[in-house]
């Protein structure tokens, strides 16, 4: 019957385990270590771990394995690991299965700290990248070749909005061997089939969504149970950057709400993308649920929502686009996104600042670039909100 239930319910009831306390909320095992009923228990316990015993919680811990077993139940994924921030994921699953010689290509769209690890630390180790336009599936055909360890890309890309097509990447680079790994946070648990579609590997920064309240780091890889069990655990157990228990109940929280949640957020972005497109005072508006959308046809077909996040270009450039975010009285300035408070982010002078000026032209990243993560606000108070700013701009 548990596998007959749909998403929302799974999201609830998933994975729980309880003490003989038999508690309704999910119990914080707020412990670093665990004893053993013997010398032996212990020695047999260091050899072969089973499913409900723990050794040490940079190794696991109850608490983080109910929140891995409720997120790899929404996601379709046989296991999953979580980590201590998003970064955490993305940069383990990648290193965890890499070493000098191997052969990367990835998007060339991708969040600033991503870009820090494939260009900077792969690469120091002897880790071969190459780049491309991501929705150009001619260039991932050319890039792609014998050899090639793995592909890498943001399905949605920060914070253009490009979609990449899962499928068409996959089958190009499965035909080589190679592994699928995707940067799933705009796309978000709720709207994603990425497993389904051909991705390996699935990350998260649990940041977003997943907690959607601004309150803790986290992240999460999820994947085959080979892949998270013999090639990503090990790296976390010796290298540390695993979830802590109190993170994982603040995210089993998180995921009780979040199909209501993202469902509402998406629902406003739309609204919100409607009312401002053809608005004199933005040169751009990108949502990828817009039939306006490059990819539109494909954000049907691979997502089925537009996801909860809208780009603005401002026509004046920086000094408007920060006349327009200093005019908000409900939104935020903030860089975080998939919050339940709505947040807008000025790209160019904050996440992607570090990259240079012709870096940021090649990405679309213009000075009047804006990236709106709408909460679950009110939909038309938000729209005032906006509306008001640009009256400033």
């Amino acid at each position: 019957m548990k596998n007959e239930w749909n998403a929302r319910t799974k999201m609830v009831h998933g994975g729980t385990q309880r003490s003989q306390w038999g508690e309704v909320s999910e119990a914080i095992f707020l412990t670093q270590g665990f004893v053993y009923e013997s010398a032996e228990a212990a020695e047999a316990r260091f050899i072969e771990t089973g499913p409900d015993e723990y050794i040490y919680a940079r190794y696991g811990n109850p608490t983080v394995a109910m929140f891995e077993k409720r997120i790899a139940t929404l996601e379709g994924a046989e296991d999953a690991f979580g980590t201590a921030s998003g970064m955490a994921a993305v940069s383990a699953a990648l290193t965890s299965m890499l070493r000098a010689g191997d052969h990367v290509v990835a998007a060339r769209a991708l969040f600033g700290s991503c870009l820090y690890v494939l260009e900077e630390i792969l690469t120091r180790f002897g880790v071969e990248v190459t780049f491309v336009d991501g929705t150009d599936q001619a260039q991932w055909a050319e890039a792609i070749r014998e050899g090639t360890k793995a592909v890498f890309f943001e399905t949605v890309a920060n914070p253009t909005l490009d979609v990449i097509d899962i499928r068409a990447v996959a089958k190009l680079a499965h035909a080589v061997g190679a592994t699928v790994i995707v940067d799933n946070v705009f796309a978000t648990p709720v709207f994603s089939r990425a497993i389904e579609q051909g991705a390996d590997v699935v990350v998260y920064s649990a940041t977003k969504h997943i907690d959607g309240q601004g309150r803790t780091l986290g992240g999460v890889v999820l994947g085959s149970r080979q892949f998270i069990r013999k090639t990503l655990e090990p790296y976390m157990k010796h290298t540390g950057g695993s979830m802590s228990p109190f993170t994982a109940w603040v995210m089993l929280k998180g995921l009780e709400t979040i199909d209501l949640r993202v469902r509402a957020q998406a629902d406003s972005a739309l609204a919100m993308a409607k009312a401002l497109e053809g608005h004199p005072k933005l040169r751009r508006v990108i949502y990828p649920g817009l039939d306006s959308h490059p990819q539109a046809a494909l954000v049907r077909e691979q997502m089925g929502k537009g996801g909860t996040v809208v780009s603005l270009e401002i026509a004046g450039g920086q000094a408007e686009a920060f006349r327009f975010l200093n005019a908000l009285e409900i939104v935020l300035i903030s860089n975080n996104l998939g919050d339940a408070k709505s947040i807008i982010t000025h790209p160019a002078t904050t996440t992607h600042q570090r990259l240079s000026d012709e870096q940021r032209a090649a990405l679309g990243i213009t000075p009047g670039l804006v990236r709106f993560s709408l909460g679950i606000e009110d939909t038309d108070d938000l729209i005032a909100d906006v509306m008001q700013a640009l009256d400033a701009v």
